[in-house]
């Protein structure tokens, strides 16, 4: 089944792993213009007068005030184009492009010492896990016409990368879903900042997974989430500037030991959030 999702973006980095993907760019045409990563987990952005119609695969997609719309592929998008559709506002001109979508291989990884209940929950934790997924995706369900993305994406703390997005995790010899971020092994206590700039739309304690959390909000269903904290320092409804500190580096929920797991998502799908940045510099 095709994954596609459907929101309004406008800066993107690419980091250098992804150097050979084909850029997008190159599509360029004359009534609405194409940037980023055609691939799985990846991001297109795209550029057109306001008041347009687009469509990706036959699907409508969200644009935003200013004419800026994104297509983002999930893990699993299954098809190797995606068709784009632009019908002017007065409808007197349709633009079509083709664009190819790259497929990716993901790793395999496997984690030990994991507490048994993070593989197998407990009959009665369920209705408590549910609760949280619910909580989540209305947290990510926002999908207000800002463009608090346009200051970009930083990395939210540096540190070795032990997760990547996309790998199938096998927890204690057990398969369970693909990692839908990135996890950086940095030192308990080490600052996270905001990625970019947005308003908090969650900030949670004692989650059963993902311990303590906070979710930033950047705009037109944009999101990115910060998860295993040690401490939160931001409240719901606040906002937050690029760089500005949010929390701690812990080793609370379904953890090994201290690390930021650091995710992003648009209209409810996860993506790459290694593609909103360049390569980490350490200093």
């Amino acid at each position: 089944m095709k994954r596609l999702l459907l929101a309004a973006l406008l800066c993107l980095a690419l980091p250098a792993a992804a150097q050979d993907i084909r850029e997008a760019n190159e599509y360029g045409g004359s009534s609405f213009s194409l940037s980023g990563k055609a691939t799985q987990g990846g991001l297109l952005i795209g550029k057109t007068k306001p008041n347009s119609r687009v469509r990706a695969n036959g699907v409508d997609l969200q644009l935003a005030s200013n004419g800026v719309f994104l297509i983002g592929f999930g893990r699993d998008y299954d098809s190797s184009v995606v068709e784009v559709v632009v019908t002017a506002p007065d409808q007197s001109a349709t633009e079509t492009r083709s664009i190819p979508v790259l497929p990716r291989v993901f790793d395999v990884q496997s984690i030990t010492g994991v507490a048994q209940k993070y593989v197998e929950p407990p009959q009665e934790d369920l209705k408590r896990i549910a609760e949280e997924r619910r909580v989540i995706a209305e947290a990510r369900a926002r999908a207000a016409d800002a463009s608090d993305f346009e200051a970009g994406f930083i990395w939210p703390v540096e540190g070795p990368i032990s997760g990547v997005f996309g790998s199938q995790r096998i927890f204690n010899g057990q398969p369970r879903a693909p990692h839908n971020g990135v996890d950086i092994a940095a030192g308990r206590g080490s600052t996270v900042v905001a990625a970019s700039r947005g308003i908090v739309t969650l900030a949670e304690k004692n989650l059963f997974f993902n311990g303590n959390v906070v979710i930033v909000d950047h705009g037109l269903s944009l999101s990115t989430v910060y998860v295993h904290l040690d401490e939160i320092t931001v409240r719901k409804g606040q906002r937050v500037n690029i760089g500005e500190p949010i929390g701690k580096v812990g080793a609370t929920g379904r953890v090994t030991g201290p690390h930021l797991h650091w995710g992003a998502n648009v209209a409810g799908q996860a993506i790459d959030p290694q593609l909103l940045v360049g390569p980490m510099v350490q200093r």
